[in-house]
Formats: structure tokens, C-alpha cells, sequence
């Protein structure tokens, strides 16, 4: 039997970290392609050869539900600093997936409606449905994050939060949401550089915002603030994935690896047909002439 080649046999999967981790955010290295060896070129050819997988598997997932009653669903989140990927995330991981059978909210700061309930109020209104891929770009951790680095919570609150997030992603679990869970880790200089090209090209300066380099002078209190949260919330149904962002590809590579596991895991089948296959060909046949 032929031996499976070394390109076969990688899993770009970035850092996965278990339900004890207690490490630090920082330790990780940002331009590290860990379980990849190859390069650019290797990785974007790796990319589209496998988008057709991961399509079939998300047909299978809806079709699954709408004809079986199967109530398996599949919840990407997607956390990191601006500039880490996150939209390129979306166009070309996501992106390969049919439109029908994928519901993306971005959330932004939440609007004054939304400040009068409990945090994860508008956070379970987007849950995945059976049958769906639900995407969060950013999500129910900016309310722990955000809020640790400008002190508008302070520790008991934001301990509360954590504890409340992994009830509520728990109870997804328990419904059969396979969740995945990913910080983008981008380094400072990377994001810089990111930064700077939305000023000196005319056609991305529609997505900078000078908050972006305001939010620059907090960075150690956010790489604290994730250490802490990735610690608090790193579960053992619903565990933490850094994925280093500092090479597009890889992070693209990486998060698709980790969206095909979670579709795998599930194997969703192709339901049965529920009429007679021949007799409806006999049928077709009569009418082609």
C-alpha cells in the first residue's frame, strides 16, 4: 500500500487549547503555521482543492435537517483585533458554502434597545437553526473583552459574564451545536502595516477608522484580556483555537481545517429518497420524448 504523502497527512488547525490551559496569548507566535509545512502558493492550492468539500458537507448538514429532523447544527465564532482577518475569513472560508445554509451576523456595539436587556439577549436570537452554519464576526466575547480593557465592567462582572457564556454555550451543546471557537492572533507590527495600507490605497480607505489606532495604545490589555477570557471560557464541548493571522492563507487554511472537522464529526447522510426512484424515472422518461 502506498504510504500517504507528508502534504496529506498536515493539519493546519493553528494552537487548539484544551479545557486546562493556562498559558499566555502572547507566547504564541503570530507568523507560526503550525500542523503546515508547506507555502503560499501550497496553501491557497490546498484552499480551493478543498472547497468543494466543505460545501458538500454543508449540503449534507441542511439537507439532513430538512428531511430528517436532524437537529445538528454547526457555530463558527470568530474573534480578533481589527485587522486580523476576520472578512477575509468570511469571503473565503465561508464564502464556499451555499448562501442558503449559512446565517453570518456581525456584531457591532449594541444599540440602546439592546443595552436594556441581559448581554447575551441579542447574542441567542442568532443561534443556529438545525441544519445551519451560524457565523459570528465578533460576538458575545467583546462584552467580556472590550469591557476589561476600558473598565466599563469591573472583575465580578466580568467573571459573571464568562461563567454565563459557557451556561449558555453549554446549553447549545447539549442541543447538538457543534461549536468552533477562534481567535485570529495577529501580531502588533502586522497590524500596523494593515493599518497603514488602508491609508495609502484610495480603495481601502473606506474601511479605516481612526478608533482602529486609538484601540493600538490598549494592546497589552487586550492580549491580557484574551489570555484571561481564553482561560475562563476554553472548554472542554467548547474549546478555544488560536489561529495566527499574521499569514492570511494559513488563517484561512486553518479555519476551513477546523470547519471540515466540525462537519465530519457530525457526518451528516444524505437523506433517502421518499418516492420510488425507478417508477419516477419511468415517469420522466414518457415526457423526454
Amino acid at each position: 500500500m502506498a504510504k500517504k504523502s507528508k502534504k496529506a497527512e498536515q493539519r493546519p488547525t493553528g494552537f487548539s487549547l484544551g479545557p486546562s490551559w493556562d498559558g499566555d496569548v502572547t507566547e504564541l507566535d503570530p507568523r507560526a503555521t503550525p500542523g503546515f509545512g508547506g507555502k503560499k502558493a501550497d496553501g491557497k492550492e490546498r484552499l480551493a482543492a478543498r472547497a468543494g468539500d466543505l460545501g458538500e458537507l454543508q449540503e449534507r448538514l441542511y439537507a439532513a435537517h430538512h428531511d430528517q429532523d436532524d437537529g445538528r447544527s454547526v457555530l463558527l465564532i470568530v474573534q480578533g483585533m481589527d485587522t486580523s482577518g476576520k472578512g477575509g475569513i468570511m469571503r473565503h472560508v465561508v464564502g464556499d458554502v451555499d448562501p442558503q445554509g449559512v446565517d453570518i451576523t456581525a456584531f457591532t456595539a449594541p444599540t440602546r434597545a439592546e443595552k436594556r436587556h441581559d448581554f447575551l439577549w441579542r447574542i441567542r436570537k442568532h443561534a443556529p437553526e438545525p441544519g445551519m452554519i451560524g457565523v459570528f464576526d465578533r460576538s458575545q466575547y467583546e462584552d467580556v473583552l472590550i469591557h476589561r480593557v476600558h473598565g466599563w465592567a469591573d472583575a465580578a462582572e466580568v467573571r459573571r459574564r464568562c461563567t454565563a457564556i459557557n451556561a449558555f454555550e453549554q446549553e447549545l451543546t447539549d442541543a447538538g451545536t457543534v461549536i468552533v471557537k477562534v481567535m485570529l492572533h495577529i501580531s502588533r507590527q502586522e497590524q500596523g502595516e494593515r493599518l497603514m495600507e488602508r491609508l495609502e490605497r484610495p480603495d481601502k480607505h473606506w474601511k479605516f477608522s481612526p478608533g482602529d489606532v486609538d484601540e493600538r495604545a490598549h494592546w497589552d490589555a487586550y492580549m491580557d484580556a484574551y489570555t484571561r477570557a481564553l482561560r475562563a471560557t476554553s472548554t472542554k464541548n467548547a474549546p478555544w483555537t488560536v489561529v495566527p493571522a499574521d499569514r492570511k492563507w494559513y488563517a484561512r487554511l486553518a479555519v476551513q481545517q477546523l470547519l471540515l472537522d466540525a462537519l465530519r464529526g457530525i457526518d451528516p447522510s444524505w437523506p433517502e429518497a421518499d418516492v420510488d426512484v425507478d417508477e419516477q424515472k419511468a415517469r420522466l422518461r414518457e415526457t423526454m420524448g
